[in-house]
């Protein structure tokens, strides 16, 4: 499933290749033409997203609300321009301000076009690929290809959305019921909530996320996955989360010490900006320069945990274990991660 760091990165490239233009909608596919004729011939004024929702802003109070679910998948071809440098260090600040047309500038590759497809991999290419057709081939836009949901089609750039669990238009009543449902995003300020029509804070976003964590007895490991306590956690970053924290996913909330949640909220914030800043989960932290570099041709090279079944932990050795939590894969080391409290039992020697 994509996770809060693709969203927010194809809100960014939403917002640098379509807002302020006029945008020809249609659903190829069909199954969002009454939502299309809807949005079709409007001027895109914003694009935003909180946790894993996505919000596209469209003159007259209409918004299209999208969540990718764990199939959904954008592709953007024709003139998609790379990510700007501002936006990648302050993503909720730049989601405050509309990109003028004249912004845009066309990408690398034959014809200055590019692919970019964002889901649960990230992938950039030129249509290259055995078996592929140039993207920046004689004619634009190229021809629908598959089940695509709505082409939101401008002058030079087209995007498409493929398998989304959510596709709707909302006004903006619509849209500030969503985002009320959703907890505390790092790189959603109050102001922007607020915009969308959620309610002013009473709590920091940090105070908001101790606080939906340790007031219940569910599992820690359930309610990180919760979109209604911390927006954009899927499980590769939950799961990586909490062995970075060393807390066993399995711990009731209710026994997370306050100082644990809130590290987990900055670890959070952390890792959620490297993924926007980067389009990569890399969550180890003990990689060097070399290392990272690596793990950017390797994603078996990115996680502690995550995906690493019956291999040593890297840390102590021990096999990492998979579980099933509401039946969705938990990944865990059982010696490195314990309850608050809890005595390790005799170590493993690494391996």
């Amino acid at each position: 499933m994509p996770e809060g760091h693709t969203v927010h990165r194809a809100a960014l490239q939403l917002a640098q290749d379509l807002v302020g233009r006029p945008v020809a909608v249609s659903s190829p596919q069909g199954r969002f033409a009454a939502g299309a004729e809807r949005l079709d011939g409007r001027v895109a004024e914003r694009a935003d997203a909180v946790g894993k929702h996505l919000f596209l802003s469209f003159e007259g109070d209409a918004v299209l609300h999208v969540h990718l679910g764990l199939y959904g998948r954008w592709d953007l071809a024709g003139r998609v321009s790379r990510l700007r440098a501002d936006a990648l260090e302050d993503p909720a600040a730049f989601a405050d301000r509309p990109v003028p047309a004249s912004a845009s500038s066309g990408g690398a590759g034959r014809g200055g076009s590019r692919h970019v497809r964002l889901g649960e991999r990230e992938v950039e290419d030129r249509g290259d690929a055995e078996g592929e057709e140039p993207f920046d081939g004689p004619t634009f836009p190229p021809d629908p290809v598959g089940q695509v949901r709505v082409r939101l089609l401008t002058e030079h750039t087209v995007a498409d959305l493929r398998g989304p669990t959510a596709c709707e238009v909302l006004d903006p009543e619509g849209a500030a019921a969503v985002v009320a449902r959703l907890g505390p995003d790092p790189v959603v300020g109050d102001e922007l909530r607020q915009r969308l029509g959620g309610a002013p804070a009473t709590r920091s976003p940090a105070d908001e996320a101790v606080h939906r964590i340790t007031r219940r007895s569910v599992p820690v490991g359930q309610l990180l996955m919760d979109q209604a306590v911390v927006a954009g956690v899927g499980n590769i970053y939950r799961a990586e989360l909490l062995f970075r924290a060393r807390l066993d996913p399995w711990t009731p909330g209710k026994e997370v010490p306050a100082k644990t949640a809130r590290a987990l909220w900055e670890d959070w914030d952390t890792l959620l900006r490297d993924g926007i800043r980067t389009g990569m989960m890399i969550t180890r932290e003990d990689l060097d320069a070399e290392g990272r570099a690596a793990a950017r041709r390797d994603r078996s090279q990115r996680h502690h945990v995550y995906h690493r079944q019956g291999q040593p932990c890297l840390v102590c050795g021990t096999p990492v274990v998979i579980e099933t939590m509401q039946a969705r894969n938990l990944f865990r080391c059982p010696w490195c991660q314990v309850r608050p409290g809890t005595r390790r039992r005799a170590r493993r020697a690494p391996r």
